[in-house]
């Protein structure tokens, strides 16, 4: 069966560039939710150092109160109040991180399947590959590295965000806290280059139009 090779036409590709356009679409909605992920994970990060400074100032204020058995009381149930908002915070913030390593292991399976199909046209058409582009002037293997690049820099971002997940909750220090809070929000792995390689990849695709 030969393969549809003209971008734009909606229903009618088939094999190799049908699944290269369904990856790129499924990039697309997977980045868009990583990145509502992202927003939502971030305002719960900022809760959880926010509650983290409480209990700190409660737990100071513990150790200098004395006398009256009333205030002690009260302040020991604000912060018993406190560790249980901060932990619930923490169960949210996990939530949001396990969602995201989803998201990797999904993107994880197109690299692979893209993988797989280069190999499949090294075998029928040789080490050059196929003679003629699928869409525009892309060959094969560029939606392979582009799928690779995309798919490492997420990989990144996701183990920074596992270890902002495993400390946040554990810093009483003000500043590391704020470093974590912008490291989460601006996501140093992903960088611009990734987002105009997502935008070729949908122009390449059919996905944006020229």
């Amino acid at each position: 069966m030969s393969e549809a090779t003209t971008p734009g036409r909606k229903g009618n590709l088939t094999g190799s560039a049908r699944k290269l356009k369904d990856d790129a679409a499924d990039w697309h909605n997977l980045i868009m939710k990583w990145e509502r992920l992202n927003d939502e994970g971030s305002t719960i990060a900022t809760k959880i150092v926010n509650l983290g400074l409480s209990k700190k100032s409660f737990s100071e204020s513990d150790i200098v109160m004395e006398g009256d058995s009333a205030d002690v009381i009260h302040s020991e149930s604000n912060l018993t109040r406190s560790n249980r908002e901060l932990e619930d915070e923490c169960v949210k913030l996990k939530d949001v991180v396990d969602k995201m390593a989803n998201i990797l292991l999904k993107m994880e399976k197109m690299v692979n399947a893209e993988r797989g199909i280069c190999e499949l046209e090294a075998v029928q058409y040789g080490e050059k590959g196929r003679p003629a582009p699928l869409f525009l002037t892309w060959s094969t293997q560029q939606f392979a590295d582009v799928s690779s690049k995309l798919y490492e820099s997420y990989k990144q971002e996701l183990a920074l965000k596992q270890t902002i997940l495993q400390e946040l909750a554990h810093t009483s220090n003000a500043d590391l806290s704020m470093v974590y809070l912008s490291s989460w929000l601006y996501q140093p792995y992903i960088e611009d280059s990734g987002k105009l390689k997502l935008e070729s990849l949908l122009l390449e695709t059919g996905h944006r139009s020229l």
